[in-house]
């Protein structure tokens, strides 16, 4: 299984793409006088990201019509991520990884313990499909060390579920 693309797009191309959905950045003229360059590459393709899971958002709502929307969402990611099983979970567990690190808090916030929960979960979820493609690719070690993590993130999911009840009064500390 390979994960590099095989017409690497260029940033050139993302830009364009941004532009298209009317979300391109704003490029600083001094340090960028000629625009985007190679090294702006992974922003960009970040920055297009959020784009489209906004487009998304605006596109879906949450009622009856909503699967109809995430079915159509899904069966096009499907379609582009194609069959191979191994990278579609590949691209999950980044997204999820992804999930948990934009749900952080800042180190200077007041930790949140329904958010910490929920970066938990997203890396119990990333965690628990890395040890199984290492099953499935008989990489024990690794899978061990996935699960060892899964199984940390659990205690720190009931930790903090723990925490949020007893900050609105459900429980006692």
């Amino acid at each position: 299984m390979d994960s590099s693309s095989e017409h690497p797009v260029g940033v050139d191309d993302i830009y364009s793409a941004l532009v298209a959905l009317r979300a391109e950045p704003v490029m600083d003229p001094e340090t960028r006088p000629d625009g985007p360059q190679p090294e702006d590459r992974l922003r960009l393709l970040g920055a297009l990201l959020a784009a489209v899971e906004l487009e998304i958002l605006a596109a879906t709502r949450i009622d009856d019509e909503f699967y109809q929307g995430f079915a159509g969402v899904t069966g096009g990611w499907a379609e582009t991520a194609g069959a191979d099983a191994t990278l579609a979970f590949i691209l999950i567990i980044n997204r999820m990884q992804r999930t948990a690190m934009q749900m952080m808090q800042a180190e200077h916030e007041e930790k949140r313990p329904g958010q910490a929960a929920a970066v938990a979960a997203a890396m119990t979820g990333a965690d628990l499909l890395t040890a199984q493609l290492a099953v499935d690719h008989g990489s024990i070690d690794r899978a061990r060390r996935s699960l060892n993590r899964a199984e940390g993130s659990v205690a720190n999911i009931l930790v903090w579920m723990h925490g949020l009840r007893v900050g609105f009064g459900d429980v006692e500390d």
